[in-house]
C-alpha cells in the first residue's frame, strides 16, 4: 500500500513538472534573419563582393588591358540577375589565390555574349545579331 501511494506520488510529481519544462515561444521571423541564420547572402551583398573584387588595382588595370572598361563593367554586375550575381560571388570567394583571371574570364565572356545578343556595345571586334 505504501508502495503504489509513493509509486502514484512520484508520477504525480513528474508529471506536475514535465508540463512546466515545454516552454514554446513564437514569433515572427524575417526572411532576412533566416537567410542569415542559414549563411546566405543578400544579392546585394553579392554585388558588394563582385564590386570589392573589381575595385582592386590589378584586376582594374587588367580589365583595361584586355579592352574593357571598368564602368561598362560596373553597369553590367548592376545588371546581373540575382543567381549570376551569387554565383560569380561564389566565384570569386572560393578562387584560389590568383584565380581571379578567372572571374575576369567570367566578365570578358559575359560580355561578348551580350555584345553578340546586341545587348551591349563593348567590343568593337563583335557584331551584333540584331
Amino acid at each position: 500500500m505504501i508502495v503504489k501511494r509513493l509509486l502514484s506520488l512520484f508520477v504525480a510529481t513528474s508529471i506536475l513538472f514535465t508540463g512546466s519544462i515545454q516552454i514554446a515561444q513564437a514569433a515572427m521571423v524575417s526572411s532576412e534573419q533566416v537567410a542569415q541564420s542559414a549563411g546566405i547572402a543578400s544579392a546585394e551583398q553579392d554585388r558588394e563582393r563582385i564590386y570589392a573584387a573589381l575595385t582592386r588595382e590589378d584586376v582594374r588595370s587588367e580589365l583595361i588591358k584586355r579592352g574593357v572598361d571598368p564602368l561598362q563593367v560596373e553597369q553590367r554586375v548592376a545588371a546581373l540577375t540575382d543567381e549570376e550575381a551569387s554565383k560569380m560571388a561564389n566565384q570569386i570567394e572560393n578562387a584560389p589565390a590568383g584565380g581571379i583571371i578567372g572571374a575576369i574570364v567570367f566578365i570578358f565572356v559575359l560580355l561578348l555574349i551580350t555584345d553578340i545578343l546586341g545587348f551591349t556595345k563593348v567590343y568593337p571586334f563583335t557584331r551584333s545579331v540584331r
